[in-house]
């Protein structure tokens, strides 16, 4: 008979169910093979489910793994707290007071239980500028006018995003993600600018084509 596991579902970054980021989490990962794991993530059809595991690092207090529906990733930011959340009520106890050590893909990442939401110390992102080929290509798939673009740029710090800055956040809700072609792009990242009397300061748009999607609910 198969081995029965805790699993439970989470919506990050809002207090109210069904209004944040969906997450799947499986509290008790041991025994699962890389296989096992991706259809699970692909039953799901969330933006990405995750599996704790008793952590390889002495350091660490448990360990997590991170997958869309279509691959593994090595770090997202959702997964995290979500993960650290079901971690938590599942019964675990952090080694050091008011901090949790979650190992994964690129290493610990801490969060701080101290405040009165979870918070984690985003690993080092890695910054460089975007070819002027590659911009021309995106900048085409995403049928943009030079002038709607402020900059780009390349951001890495796990998720590897390709990012552009445009001048409104009218331009970046403007922006139709299923007309681009994602066998020939990896994820875009976009923001802008709302107006000073919105009730936002910028507008953030995710297309991730790896969550089994053409566009991330982050």
């Amino acid at each position: 008979m198969p081995k029965q596991r805790r699993f439970a579902q989470y919506d990050v970054f809002a207090s109210e169910a069904t209004k944040g980021n969906a997450l799947a989490v499986v509290i008790d990962g041991e025994g699962l093979d890389d296989q096992q794991m991706q259809e699970f993530a692909a039953w799901t059809n969330l933006a990405e489910t995750t599996f704790l595991f008793p952590p390889v690092d002495d350091s660490a207090d448990y360990l997590v793994r991170i997958f869309t529906p279509a691959r593994e990733m090595l770090f997202a930011g959702h997964p995290t707290l979500g993960s650290c959340a079901a971690w938590l009520e599942a019964g675990g106890v952090p080694k050091t007071d008011g901090l949790v050590r979650q190992e994964c893909g690129v290493g610990i990442v801490d969060i701080d239980l101290s405040g009165k939401v979870p918070a984690f110390i985003a690993p080092p992102t890695q910054i460089e500028p975007m070819p002027p080929q590659r911009q021309q290509q995106l900048q085409q798939a995403l049928q943009l006018q030079a002038s709607q673009i402020v900059q780009t740029t390349l951001l890495d710090n796990g998720p590897q995003w390709q990012v552009f800055e445009l001048t409104s956040a009218s331009d970046v809700l403007s922006v139709d993600s299923s007309l681009v072609n994602w066998s020939e792009h990896k994820a875009i990242g976009l923001i802008g600018a709302h107006d000073t009397e919105a009730e936002c300061d910028y507008e953030v748009r995710m297309l991730a084509p790896s969550s089994g999607m053409s566009e991330d609910p982050i």
